[in-house]
């Protein structure tokens, strides 16, 4: 299936210079969005998987929906002030910052998800703060790859995904 054809390119969003990969259309498309959950995660035995992680926000509608296809629960990986207590936290550096993302603590094995990589700076975060919060991370997967901005690994692997630019 050609995902890339439903991911539209916003040239100079959200600032000057930038191009934000919309996934909006891909998402419209039930084919393409059950096509996303069934083949992202085809490296992974879902057999030691009890959760998938979203990281705020589009990383939601992924996560959850791969976890309603493979029957498995969904923990969404919130930005700080967006849970109740008791959470764990992390801070990382942004480009133009520093910003933080928090879970409450638990156990069980997660598979995290985003929609997309780019330096890889929040994707590390939240490995960080689940292996913080007394998970364990089994595999990481983003549908859209930015390979020009990162040569990110998770366990000498590949970050998973779907679309490479």
């Amino acid at each position: 299936m050609d995902l890339k054809s439903l991911i539209r390119d916003v040239p100079d969003f959200p600032k000057p210079g930038i191009i934000f990969r919309d996934m909006s259309p891909l998402l419209q498309n039930a084919e393409a969005l059950t096509f996303v959950s069934h083949n992202l995660l085809k490296h992974v035995d879902l057999t030691h998987v009890d959760y998938f992680a979203g990281i705020e926000s589009r990383g939601f509608i992924l996560a959850a929906h791969m976890a309603a296809t493979h029957q498995k629960g969904f923990l969404p990986i919130r930005k700080a002030g967006k849970l109740p207590p008791p959470t764990r936290k992390v801070s990382y550096a942004l480009e133009y910052g520093t910003a933080e993302i928090e879970l409450p603590p638990g156990k069980g094995r997660v598979v995290i998800v985003d929609d997309v990589l780019a330096t890889g700076g929040t994707l590390q975060a939240a490995i960080d703060l689940c292996l913080l919060a007394g998970y364990s991370v089994e595999s990481v997967a983003v549908l859209v790859n930015l390979t020009f901005l990162n040569k990110m690994t998770y366990n000498d692997q590949k970050v998973a995904s779907l679309v490479q630019y």
